[in-house]
């Protein structure tokens, strides 16, 4: 087994007032894809804005590599990429702009080739000048799903991945994952269908 590099101990998050989840506890080692599975308004979403940061846990602690993130919680966004349920695009900006213009606000400046590679990984080289709001709702995911390739982050974590993808589309999410997971990247993706990765991990949210 690999060596534990996120380790989530007794979490606990309410949303409105109420309980989401409690003690909720899993650690995950490099090359590992944890698939969050549960009815809708189980916690899923709030898991991972929670590990994101982007929500405040009642209890609980996050580690990476034995350090809790919320003692340097920059440094710990640095590490993440991030998939919302909404794609998150600027739409009056082109697929370019919108992929540069992420790895601007990330204080990294994207290479030429890290770009080319994210562009041919989802077939957007064709788009790649196109206001995005010109986009169909696909095209959009796939400039979402590239700009989470061009980070180069350790861990993605990914809301819903294979929303609006046509069955080519999934297919080069599943590579472009198994790529990532192969090169010793972690993955937490909440879903509620097969993403078709051999030997990934599943934990159902009761709720």
């Amino acid at each position: 087994m690999a060596p534990t590099l996120l380790d989530v101990a007794d979490l606990a998050c309410r949303r409105g007032g109420r309980p989401v989840f409690e003690r909720l506890s899993f650690a995950l080692g490099a090359g590992e894809l944890l698939a969050l599975t549960g009815r809708n308004g189980s916690g899923k979403t709030t898991l991972l804005r929670a590990l994101a940061l982007l929500v405040r846990p009642e209890a609980g602690t996050i580690r990476w590599q034995g350090s809790d993130v919320q003692d340097d919680p920059e440094t710990w966004r640095g590490r993440l990429a991030w998939l919302g349920h909404l794609d998150g695009l600027k739409g009056d900006l082109t697929v370019c702009e919108n992929l540069l213009g992420a790895e601007r606000l990330r204080d990294r400046p994207a290479a030429d080739d890290r770009l080319d590679l994210a562009l041919v990984a989802f077939d957007l080289n064709a788009l790649a000048h196109r206001a995005v709001r010109t986009l169909s709702a696909g095209q959009r995911r796939r400039t979402a799903l590239a700009r989470v390739l061009l980070t180069q982050a350790p861990l993605w974590l990914l809301d819903e991945p294979l929303n609006a993808l046509d069955a080519p589309a999934q297919q080069a999410f599943r590579s472009v994952l198994q790529n990532h997971l192969a090169g010793g990247g972690l993955a937490i993706a909440a879903t509620h269908a097969d993403l078709g990765v051999a030997g990934a991990r599943t934990f159902e949210l009761a709720g």
